[in-house]
């Protein structure tokens, strides 16, 4: 089978092949297993109004940490490494890391992530990749329990090359292709978090912006009572134009004839101290996201051992979203290699994610060594 088949070249004029844009609306719209606009829009608004949670999945990202791609056949080594250095990626992006940074980044977020090997449609060779937006897409069980068909919303008919899309999904639940967000169940304590700062900002514009009470209390002299009028206005003058010099670094004395009162308005309330709720409101958060507090600037931990414990915990989450994109890295790769003519297998190699577990490989393989020249002294001296 040529390289030109598999794509299932078309005969359009157009060079590049690009199937998941939106290209057309429909009324008879099915959102039957498809991310609706307004669930992504909810995530996407979290993300936005809690810096905290938009951190925790930009670290995770970040975290995950670099790879290379090891092709079974080393003639075409150099040119893949090109190609992952070097592929474009939507009209500003370059490299594979660029791609699957995004894709982990939708993956985490909406809990499935969609994307688009970019081919040519004259040559079949991979051009490019293209980050989908899963809002757009929709995906049904195809006539076996291992297929699926994917459509854009809008349209009737599936896309054509099903073999260029590139699709993965976590947290999914049995009988169900979509998948779940790592943000599911978090609106309803973002929501209680939010209102709690709202009321903080609320409590500060009236207690700690200090507003003041004049009181002039005129005496029992008739005079003093016939003019308490105008006094209390010019007193209310006076202490305006003292206020107001105040903003431009002119400090001015008030000086006043008679009984006149002055107290600081709210000055004997104390704020609510939110200092608990938003802490457990944040436990929960984190403990959802699974990052360690200190990582995000937190410091909760009493002890370096919990600190440590935090960390493992972290490294086996980032274990687990590394498998679950490698299939994706693999599919890229090969499809790239059958369109420059080969057939050769490849396998994905990640950096180690710290120093921390260097230093306990570089320890492991220590010990080992240890042993076997133990072994084998002990096999040449006779002793079992």
């Amino acid at each position: 089978m040529s390289i030109l088949s598999w794509f299932k070249k078309s005969n359009s004029d157009e060079p590049v092949l690009l199937q998941t844009g939106r290209q057309s609306s429909c009324n008879h719209l099915d959102i039957h297993n498809s991310v609706e606009l307004n669930e992504k829009l909810l995530y996407d608004n979290i993300r936005y109004a809690i810096p905290l949670i938009d951190a925790s999945i930009s670290k995770i990202v970040r975290l995950s940490g670099g790879f290379s791609v090891i092709c079974s056949d080393s003639r075409y080594q150099t040119l893949l490494d090109d190609f992952i250095e070097n592929v474009p990626v939507g009209a500003t992006g370059k490299s594979l890391g660029t791609f699957m940074d995004c894709f982990l980044d939708s993956l985490l977020t909406y809990g499935n992530a969609i994307g688009e090997i970019l081919i040519n449609k004259n040559t079949g060779k991979v051009v490019g990749l293209s980050n989908g937006n899963i809002a757009d897409v929709q995906i049904k069980f195809g006539s076996s329990p291992l297929d699926k068909v994917f459509y854009i919303k809008g349209q009737e008919q599936p896309i054509a090359m099903p073999q260029l899309i590139l699709f993965s999904s976590i947290n999914n639940i049995s009988g169900e292709l979509l998948g779940r967000s790592v943000l599911r169940g978090l609106p309803s304590l973002s929501n209680i978090l939010l209102r709690i700062y709202e009321c903080i900002g609320q409590n500060f514009d009236r207690v700690g912006n200090v507003r003041y009470a004049v009181t002039y209390k005129p005496s029992s002299d008739n005079p003093d009572r016939m003019f308490s009028k105008e006094r209390a206005m010019q007193i209310a003058k006076e202490w305006s134009d003292g206020m107001s010099s105040s903003h431009n670094g002119q400090v001015k004395d008030f000086i006043s004839v008679g009984d006149v009162d002055i107290k600081t308005i709210g000055a004997d309330n104390q704020i609510i101290d939110t200092e608990v709720p938003v802490r457990q409101l944040l436990e929960q958060l984190l403990s959802k996201l699974s990052i360690p507090p200190f990582l995000l600037g937190l410091s909760w931990s009493s002890t370096e051992r919990m600190s440590s414990q935090q960390a493992d915990m972290l490294t086996s989450e980032l274990e687990y979203y590394r498998r679950v994109i490698t299939p994706t890295i693999k599919q890229i790769c090969m499809a790239y290699l059958k369109s420059i003519g080969s057939s050769s297998s490849v396998t994905v190699d990640w950096v180690n994610i710290n120093l921390q577990d260097e230093v306990e490989l570089a320890e492991a393989r220590l010990k080992n060594a240890q042993a076997l020249q133990i072994e084998s002294e002990l096999d040449l001296t006779g002793i079992n």
